[in-house]
């Protein structure tokens, strides 16, 4: 096992919980739906971007079947962010006025 791709690995997760972190306290407080699909995409990225090694190392797959799940749950992380940027939002009613 090779440290240096261990703590840049560490290093790619602990940000992207970091920011999972932070788009739900987005949504939390502010109860921008946008913001939730953004932690959930970031947290599926974050995941991904792991997953691969611990299936190889740990759980013995072939390197070919763990970087296909690893690059599907990373796809699966984009499309729900993607989704934050262009899903449909809820429209205000008529006379209702902003934040």
């Amino acid at each position: 096992m090779h440290i240096e791709l261990v703590i840049a690995k560490l290093v790619t997760v602990g940000l992207g919980l970091l920011i999972t972190y932070q788009a739900y306290k987005g949504y939390r407080t502010y109860g921008s739906e946008p913001m939730r699909y953004v932690a959930i995409g970031f947290l599926f990225i974050s995941i991904g971007s792991v997953i691969e090694g611990v299936l190889f190392d740990i759980v013995g797959l072939s390197i070919f079947v763990a970087g296909t799940i690893q690059t599907a749950i990373v796809a699966v992380g984009m499309l729900v962010v993607l989704y934050s940027l262009y899903g449909r939002i809820p429209q205000q009613a008529k006379g209702e006025r902003g934040p």
